[in-house]
């Protein structure tokens, strides 16, 4: 009996497609922008409203973005400061310390820019409406509104074309001749509206020379739009068509008029005059009219039909991949509008298929905003209404940039990381400048934050950032992470070879020049900070500037591993890493604290916030893989510790990293505990944010305000739960929450490029299969003994689970059933 279960088993896991929650639904239309629903394709992206009488889309363009190219030495005194620093530092001298490095800052960055709303006014007299419904499926990535007056019903699909680079809105009714509609595009940006032939309209408008951050309020003028400098402010053209069947339709400069159509469809095309980071935007920009009229008419000389199955077809090639079902979807409440489904959820409600749903939304909003080449998915995606969005909507260095990219390898979508290295490769060409201007170094360094123009420098405006955040100076490295897990995903030895050993070996070049030694003989980091965290010293006073904080000392240690393993791979510069290991070897320690917890500082000082929402010294746990309670249960105690000391609240993105530090010790209760916070509905009026973040109603991050990051690292932290890869070795339901009994996912990656597919109950495996797309040795290790059928692999019972050794063979797959021996 148990062989034929078997065999049923082996049949049917590899071709499971099973329903999962794929909608995002609502009962009214959206009153602020954080109720609103996101559509993209990676470079013009919408927020949909759902508005009965006014329907508004909050348009954007992801390479729209205030500014130019970076300046060259913007602080030529800066490199005589850092002799004075280190020995203010060394001698425990911080206000000095603090005041000196103030001088070794740069420029802010520039401000992600909003494109502009498109408005479509339905007239109905204020006539009663029925049967509202609006709605996101995410598995299509269509927005869909639908809704009933005087007995008829009108419908609204918007959706954003990859293959075809326009959005489309279709309008549809259930009568013949009801559609009267009037289409309207403004900007809060300097613009003026065109005809664009006789059923168009052209907006064609400039972005600010500069935008200060929304944090600064020093300059009496924080967004200046003339050009003094000669090489700042894009130029963006919008473009807007309609088809209508039956009816009548004009346009003029205020908008395009149809009244009495039975179908509408309205074609939005967008494009901005950026031509690289290194070019100006308006002198040497590309014809941002020339790039919106091609789009235009290759989109309106297709069939309405064959461009929604292009785009399904296109879509669904990267959604579709992985499939996730918890619990078999026991308690999930699919009946309830999402708001109000998130509400019976934070009454401590299960449901496991709205946990489900924020996983797979994060992998819809990576899709949605990350396919524009060197432009990488910024703090909001692509999604921003503001002139001076928080936080500048920019690339932040320290965590943030590199949070929207943890799920993209494991989740599937390995293609979406392409926008983050483009812009690695072109910091290391700015940061190669700043090395040298800055502090004299070689190799490659970026700061704090970036932006489409690659700035790399520390941020603050020459002395008035605080440095322990504006001077940290570790973003090259941590950002070299990303190239190395490419190659371990994948096993592209080419990219490993041309792009990735470069640049981390720029980065490496400069922390050699950046490392010094203390008094202890130790390389050491100097000036270090563990952003953004302040600790105490002396008789209570606060600095945030210290030496080779633990986070900086495991982002250096984590390079230079990857460093030696890639060279390992490739055969190659032994010398330059031989001087690797020697440095290695020399470096400053990890240390336990008094308080048993992993110390944050470089001795065992007080936080002057020790809940505070960076967990900055444990990089080494995640995400990086030095600290394990497999390999060092010692420092895993300690990690741990840290953590207890933290605490399980935080902003949104922070919840989130907690979910994956969790996760990587193994503690799934826990961990699901923190994923579950990361759904608390929060609201931006009426509201109390003493608890910290968790989710909008449209379920974007809530920092607050809105941070993307949080929903990326939200994701990975689920996959985290059910599976591991690091160190060499693939763990299959590592931290399974007790409450996810029993579930199926299918599609995730594991490092060494095999796609995992998992079947559990009763919280064990029933059967996993491995797809192994490059071959070689994979080591497997789970909770419970399983048998690899057909290799040659036999459980051994380890510290933690069970671990088996076999050979894999490229595009074979291999599968793994429980239960069927002792």
């Amino acid at each position: 009996m148990k062989k034929k279960i078997f065999f049923t088993l082996l049949s049917l896991l590899p071709c499971i497609v099973f329903a999962q929650d794929d909608q995002l639904w609502y009962k009214q239309p959206a009153a602020v922008w954080t109720e609103a629903l996101p559509v993209g394709n990676g470079r013009l992206g919408a927020m949909v409203f759902g508005r009965v009488e006014e329907e508004l889309l909050q348009l954007n363009e992801a390479t729209l973005w205030s500014g130019g190219p970076i300046y060259d030495h913007v602080n030529p005194e800066a490199p005589q400061y850092l002799p004075k620093v280190r020995e203010a530092l060394f001698k425990g001298d911080y206000p000095n310390a603090n005041n000196l490095v103030k001088k070794m800052q740069g420029l802010y960055s520039e401000s992600y820019m909003p494109l502009g709303d498109l408005l479509i006014k339905q007239d109905f007299g204020g006539q009663p409406v029925s049967a509202y419904q609006r709605s996101l499926n995410i598995q299509d990535a269509v927005a869909t509104t639908v809704f009933t007056v005087n007995n008829v019903q009108y419908k609204r699909e918007i959706f954003v074309s990859a293959p075809s680079q326009v959005i489309i809105v279709r309008l549809t009714a259930s009568k013949m001749g009801q559609l009267s509609i009037d289409i309207k595009a403004s900007s809060i940006l300097h613009f003026h509206n065109e005809m664009n032939g006789s059923n168009g309209i052209l907006m064609k408008g400039k972005a600010p020379a500069h935008a200060d951050p929304n944090y600064y309020r020093e300059n009496k003028e924080p967004v200046i739009w003339d050009d003094t400098a000669g090489c700042r402010g894009m130029r963006f053209a919008l473009a807007v068509n309609a088809k209508n069947t039956g009816g009548t339709s004009t346009a003029d400069t205020s908008g395009i008029h149809i009244r009495n159509a039975n179908e509408v469809i309205i074609y939005v095309s967008a494009a901005t005059s950026f031509n690289g980071y290194d070019k100006c935007p308006d002198r040497d920009g590309k014809n941002e009219i020339l790039l919106v009229d091609n789009y235009l008419k290759a989109a309106l000389a297709k069939k309405y039909r064959d461009t929604y199955s292009e785009h399904l077809r296109d879509f669904h090639q990267y959604f579709n991949r992985v499939s996730l079902l918890l619990n078999n979807g026991k308690g999930s409440r699919t009946d309830l509008p999402t708001d109000e489904r998130m509400e019976e959820y934070n009454k401590g409600n299960e449901d496991p298929g709205l946990e489900a749903l924020y996983y797979q939304y994060g992998r819809y909003l990576l899709i949605s905003s990350s396919r524009t080449p060197n432009v990488p998915a910024n703090l909001q995606g692509i999604w921003n209404k503001e002139l001076r969005a928080p936080w500048s909507s920019n690339y932040t260095t320290n965590i943030n940039v590199q949070m929207n990219y943890w799920p993209a390898e494991a989740a599937n979508l390995s293609e979406f990381t392409q926008p983050l290295f483009g812009l690695i490769r072109e910091l290391s060409v700015t940061g190669k400048r700043i090395a040298k201007e800055f502090y004299n170094a070689d190799g490659w360094v970026t700061h704090h934050n970036s932006d489409i123009w690659a700035l790399s420098n520390p941020v603050g405006n020459i002395g008035k950032g605080d440095p322990k955040w504006a001077n940290w100076a570790m973003g090259a490295n941590w950002l070299s992470r990303h190239l190395w897990e490419h190659y371990l995903y994948t096993g592209n030895i080419k990219f490993l070879r041309d792009t990735a050993y470069p640049l981390m070996k720029g980065a490496a070049q400069f922390t050699l020049n950046w490392l010094v030694p203390d008094s202890s003989g130790h390389l050491v980091t100097a000036p270090s900070t563990s952003p953004e965290n302040d600790y105490y010293y002396g008789e209570n006073k606060k600095t945030g500037l210290s030496v080779a904080t633990t986070m900086d000392m495991g982002i250096i240690r984590d390079l230079f591993s990857n460093l030696v393993e890639a060279a390992k791979a490739l055969n190659t510069d032994q010398a330059f890493i031989d001087t690797i290991k020697q440095t290695t070897a020399k470096l400053y320690p990890f240390a336990i604290g008094s308080k048993g917890q992993l110390q944050e500082w470089y001795r065992d000082y007080e936080d002057v916030d020790p809940h505070h929402r960076h967990v900055s010294h444990l990089y080494a746990l995640y995400p990086a893989n030095l600290i394990s309670p497999v390999t060092t249960p010692e420092l895993s105690a300690a990690a741990k510790r840290s953590l207890e000391i933290r605490g399980d609240e935080g902003t949104g993105w922070s919840l989130a990293w907690k979910v994956n530090f969790w996760a990587r010790l193994l503690d799934g209760d826990h961990a699901h505990l923190l994923y579950k916070n990361l759904l608390r509905l929060t609201k931006e009026n009426n509201t109390n944010y003493s608890k910290g973040g968790g989710a909008y109603p449209n379920m974007f991050d809530a920092h607050p305000p809105f941070q993307i990051d949080g929903n990326f690292a939200g994701a990975a932290g689920l996959m985290e739960m059910l599976l591991q890869s690091q160190g060499g070795e693939i763990f299959l339901l590592p931290a399974l929450p007790a409450v996810w009994n029993e579930g199926r996912v299918k599609g995730l990656v594991a490092r060494g490029n095999y796609v995992v597919d998992i079947a559990w109950s009763d919280n064990k495996i029933k059967v996993a299969t491995l797809l192994s797309r490059e071959g070689g040795l994979c080591t497997i290790r789970t909770n419970q003994p399983v048998l690899v059928v057909g290799a040659n692999a036999v459980s051994k019972k380890s510290g933690i689970g069970y671990v088996q050794t076999f050979k894999t063979v490229k595009g074979k797959t291999y599968t793994l059933v429980a239960g069927m021996f002792k």
